[in-house]
């Protein structure tokens, strides 16, 4: 896997489906039964080989760039929040959250006896300056968190803090619920990282390798089940096959599909799991000749999604419907699948008076492993529509450089987030990363009313009244949803399919020889 800035910028999103209030504390975070996880044991050292990493490499839990750096964070720190392997949240460091004033107020009430690797005991004074830190160092969170009014947090006492927001947000939860907002001490240090995590510090070496003794007062009680963790970076899959065939690790992670065979074969475990994981084609709606919502549509037709899935996947992912946030409870499932209709294509082309359309399409190998084939596959099918799709591979310094943002026709790659996240990362006119320049009157103001809509009912209709117009005139060819294919070996249990990250999210704390 390359690593590039795609993977700071599009970094986590893992997003739950849950209640906006009342997590029971005794669910545990994952609520994945022990019959399915098999028989766990205490001991071993346990060694998981992740693509990527570098000199850069950072154990700083509010910007993990790489795979590498998200790794280790999952596992020295924790959030509030977290979604399972259903994708609901649960509550994590939270006992619980509670909305008042329509959603511009939160109460939030922190679980007891939770410690840090230093031992000191975990408080709201550490929520509040873990907010303080996510804003003020511009880390992952940043952009979603800053809606916070941090001046007016209040302390009720030692768990209980009022959260004013400076707008009603119905499912301010989701943003709390990621891995990359771990929650801190006061005063923390990133060169002496303290977290709550199941692992604390033993050793770092960045671009090489890590290790992370078990954390004895880990307040789950026995986990984590391995005495140490530790994380290998790899420069590519193939060395990580090879590291994992000879014994070297117990794990892998970002398993090319061509080689799931290949691990089968050596009686090693291959771990398929369904995501919200998109790469998508972007259309600049801004500038011609994507300022004319039938050239998006003509584009959008052109598509042979079952093909794109089939051939750039490997098979491994399901057609999209292009609207993202598949695992949303509000997704508009009623809308008819989009089906390639060249005929249709070319009548909207002559219609808008580009019957000898011209396109350069930007992509990279540090998009995603399946850009490019993706890119040339989208451009042949183009050829049928009479659409000259010439496709233009850049290196990643190029693509995420100064015109990053500005391409009129390019792809990206996203993570599964739900619905709201996603449109605030890159679907509104102030949004971050707003690469089809998309800023829709209707649309914003849909999604003004469905952010301040506490009831679930109103709030999916309004949603779902959003997604119409992105699927009548939006900016996205989202063809399809990746499966995240990752391996580990026969020696150890305790991964199951995960909607968000590698391996089970990275949640390592699951994990024991067999």
């Amino acid at each position: 896997m390359t690593v590039s800035r795609r993977d700071f910028l599009r970094a986590g999103g893992l997003l739950g489906l849950g209640a906006v209030a009342g997590c029971s504390a005794d669910q545990d975070s994952r609520s994945v039964s022990a019959a399915a996880l098999g028989p766990s044991k205490h001991g071993g050292v346990l060694r998981v080989g992740i693509a990527g990493g570098s000199t850069a490499d950072s154990l700083d839990p509010h910007h993990p760039p790489t795979y590498t750096d998200q790794a280790r964070v999952s596992n020295l720190y924790e959030p509030l929040f977290l979604h399972d392997a259903a994708y609901n949240i649960q509550p994590v460091l939270a006992e619980s959250i509670e909305p008042s004033d329509h959603g511009s107020v939160w109460t939030l009430r922190l679980r007891d006896g939770v410690e840090f690797h230093n031992g000191k005991r975990f408080d709201v004074d550490d929520v509040i300056f873990t907010f303080k830190r996510i804003v003020d160092v511009k880390g992952n969170g940043a952009a979603a968190l800053s809606i916070i009014d941090l001046a007016g947090l209040r302390k009720l006492d030692s768990r209980t803090l009022r959260i004013p927001l400076t707008q009603p947000y119905a499912q301010f939860q989701d943003e709390l619920a990621q891995y990359y907002n771990g929650m801190v001490p006061v005063g923390f240090d990133p060169a002496k990282p303290v977290g709550t995590g199941p692992f604390r510090f033993g050793s770092f070496t960045p671009g090489d390798r890590s290790s992370f003794p078990r954390f004895t007062g880990y307040w789950r009680g026995d986990q984590p089940y391995v005495d140490e963790l530790v994380i290998i970076d790899f420069p590519g899959a193939e060395p990580q096959l090879e590291a994992l065939l000879g014994g070297d690790v117990e794990a892998i992670d970002n398993l090319p599909a061509e080689r799931m065979a290949t691990v089968k074969a050596a009686g090693a475990n291959v771990l398929v799991s369904e995501t919200g994981n998109w790469t998508p084609f972007t259309m600049r709606v801004d500038t011609a000749p994507f300022a004319d919502a039938r050239v998006r549509q003509a584009l959008r037709l052109v598509a042979d999604r079952g093909q794109l899935v089939s051939q750039a996947l490997n098979g491994q992912g399901r057609i999209g419907n292009d609207l993202y946030a598949p695992f949303d409870v509000a997704y508009a499932k009623q809308l008819p699948q989009r089906q390639q209709d060249l005929d249709q294509a070319k009548s909207l082309l002559r219609s808008a008076g580009h019957s000898n359309l011209q396109l350069e399409l930007f992509t990279s190998t540090a998009v995603d492993s399946s850009a490019v084939t993706a890119a040339l596959l989208f451009a042949q099918q183009a050829h049928a529509a009479g659409i000259n799709v010439r496709v233009r591979p850049v290196d990643s310094g190029m693509f995420y450089g100064k015109q990053y943002l500005g391409w009129t026709f390019a792809q990206d790659y996203w993570y599964t987030r739900n619905y709201l996240p996603q449109v605030a990362q890159g679907s509104l006119p102030n949004a971050p990363y707003n690469e089809c320049h998309w800023n829709d009157p209707a649309f914003n103001s849909v999604i003004r009313s469905a952010r301040a809509e506490l009831d679930p009912a109103r709030r999916t209709r309004l949603l779902q009244d959003a997604q119409q117009i992105e699927y009548d005139r939006g900016g996205y060819i989202v063809w399809g949803f990746k499966n995240q294919v990752d391996a580990y070996s026969s020696k150890v249990t305790g991964f199951i399919p995960d909607r968000g990250l590698p391996l089970s999210s990275f949640q390592f704390r699951t994990i024991s020889f067999v």
